[in-house]
């Protein structure tokens, strides 16, 4: 084999291997139980943005983000759902009992302020009380799961009252497609 021969067959096992996905795409992982592989906790923020759908289609993940809405918002320090939040969280009930085909993850945040672990707490909190409100709705409790980032993912990170009021949320993510 000569050197320009090897050396093409190495820039290809490059270029091979820049492509791969270790987390397999698709659903969250591609593991059975619909979150990652073999229950291993991994969660990687839902379904590709490939697979959303249309948002006309009252069955695609698109139309559950952008029509019914996957996100409600907290006052400081609170984990308590408002009016507007129930609100958004019943319609989110009717489309996932109408969709079971879907599971979810409910993630929990919170604004930079505050210690991190803090946050990570209030978070969670935040995720379950969406959670518990769902499953009060008839959504199955084995099609969720809750994950907390705190402070650590923010959709807009500023020392102002307008990011504060953003980031303090907990949001439905689609996860995957149950067995």
């Amino acid at each position: 084999m000569t050197l320009t021969s090897k050396a093409l067959l190495v820039l290809a096992g490059l270029a091979l291997a820049a492509c791969n996905n270790p987390r397999g795409g698709g659903f969250g992982g591609g593991g059975s139980d619909g979150f990652g592989g073999a229950n291993d906790g991994f969660y990687d923020g839902g379904i590709s943005t490939g697979n959303l759908g249309d948002p006309n289609d009252p069955r695609s993940v698109a139309h559950f983000q952008q029509r019914i809405g996957d996100r409600v918002f907290f006052t400081v320090d609170s984990s308590s759902l408002s009016a507007e939040g129930r609100a958004t969280l019943d319609a989110q009930a009717r489309w996932l009992n109408a969709n079971t085909q879907y599971s979810i993850v409910m993630e929990g945040h919170a604004d930079e302020r505050g210690t991190r672990d803090y946050n990570i707490a209030l978070g969670e909190r935040r995720a379950n009380a969406a959670m518990q409100y769902l499953i009060g709705q008839g959504v199955s409790a084995n099609r969720m799961r809750v994950v907390s980032y705190g402070k650590d993912r923010p959709v807009e990170a500023c020392a102002a009252q307008r990011c504060w009021d953003i980031n303090r949320r907990a949001v439905t993510a689609i996860a995957g497609v149950t067995g």
